[in-house]
Formats: C-alpha cells, structure tokens, sequence
C-alpha cells in the first residue's frame, strides 16, 4: 500500500494580505481562472500556489514568491499563521495548505495580476459587512488569518506595518482602531508607543487647520514591539 507520502498530497500556501483602505481593513483576493476542469472557476480566492520544491527554499519562500507572482506585491512582513489539510477543502482531493498573513501600507501597493489570477480585488473586512463567498475552504482561511491578526494588535506593534514610511502618532492609533474595530484612549497609546523607542523623529510636522503634528518613522522595519499589555478603550462619550 502507498503511504501518504508517496501518494503525493498536493501541498500549497495561500497568503491573506491585509491593508487599511478608505477607512477600512481590506484583504486582497485573486480570481480564479475559467479554464475547463479548474475548480471554482472564475470564484475569488486568496493568492497562492503550490509549493515548487525546486524553486522555494522553504514554506515563507514559497509565499512571498506566489504573492509576487500573482499580486506583484512584496510585503513588507510576512508570519506564519496556521496548516490546513482534510479531504474537503478542494473537490479535486486530500490537499494541504500552509496559510501567512501578510501586512502591506496601501500607499506603495501597485498590483498587477499574474500567473494563474486572471484578476485583483480588494474585499472590505470591516465590521460586519457581507463578504463574498470565497474558492475552496478560504473563507475559514480568511477568518484565522483575521482572528490572529486583530488577536496580535490587542498587544504588538504590528499595525506599523500598514503605515506609509512616515506617519504620526494620530495616524497610527487610528490604524490600530480600524484593525481592532474599537477607539483606544490617545493619551495612554501614544505614551506606550513612544516609550517603546519604536520610532524616530522624522524633522518635520503636518500640517492643517489645528496644531502641527510631528511625523515619525520606525527604527526597524522588520521586527514588531511585544507590550506588556493590551491596548486600553477609548472610556464612553458622556
């Protein structure tokens, strides 16, 4: 009898990116092509692929070269989030994914469609808003990549990530706000953030109708804060 191994489980990795768009945390999905015999044809999916032993030096690898390759993007952090594999999630047979979670500032986002996505499209994942359904099990993807990123932002730094190089502190909680779906006290944030020795002083302000704000910029770009903490509320209105 062949074992699993031999019997070849198709093994893949799809990436959940996210970035804050009109005021919204937003997920980008790729379309399915409409060739015969593709399952899902023409349905929105997460990007991904299948793992080429020859060409991907290890699982991360292989996600940042699918996303590449579909999206045009490279994503300035990329984490491991969970393994999928069952019987169900694909109607072509037992198949396995490793799924990441991906953080991009929509500023710099220049996609172009690629390998097998025959198009791009940013789905809102704010508030309770319907979502459409997604190819094979990436719906349940979707919700775990979220789950640990909103779970993540109640106590890292990770919300840095979707911010342009330079940002202020106001930008920055409002950012948080949006991921966590909730207002978080300024006073305590920004003591939080600036202690943590997070950011430089960018030598110039905002400018607008109230006072200037100060921009800052993060000291290392590839490493997110561990706070002791989580985030407090905003206290109720009135």
């Amino acid at each position: 009898m062949d074992s699993p191994v031999t019997r070849g489980v198709p093994c893949s990795v799809d990436v959940a990116l996210f970035t804050v768009r009109d005021e919204a945390l937003q997920v980008l999905l790729v379309r399915r092509p409409a060739e015969d015999g593709e399952p899902f044809p023409e349905r929105w999916s997460l990007p991904g692929g299948n793992i080429d032993v020859d060409r991907d030096a290890d699982l991360e690898a292989c996600a940042s070269r699918k996303l590449l390759e579909e999206t045009g993007v490279v994503a300035p952090h990329l984490e491991q989030v969970a393994s999928v594999g069952n019987a169900l999630r694909d109607p072509r047979g037992w198949s396995a994914t490793h799924l990441y979670l991906a953080l991009m500032a929509s500023d710099y986002l220049e996609l172009r469609s690629g390998g097998n996505a025959a198009d791009l499209h940013w789905m809102s994942v704010q508030g309770e808003a319907p979502r459409e359904a997604l190819a094979f099990d990436h719906d349940l993807l979707l919700e775990m990549a979220l789950n640990r990123l909103r779970a993540k932002v109640e106590y890292t730094s990770l919300p840095v990530f979707l911010m342009p190089v330079d940002f202020t502190l106001s930008q920055l909680q409002r950012t948080y706000e949006i991921v966590l779906g909730r207002e978080l006290e300024k006073k305590a944030f920004r003591t939080r953030i600036l202690a943590a020795d997070l950011l430089d002083v960018v030598a110039r302000k905002k400018t607008g109708p109230n006072r200037p704000a100060q921009y800052y910029r993060l000291k290392r770009r590839r490493e997110s804060h561990i706070f002791a903490r989580p985030f407090g509320s905003a206290p109720p209105a009135g």
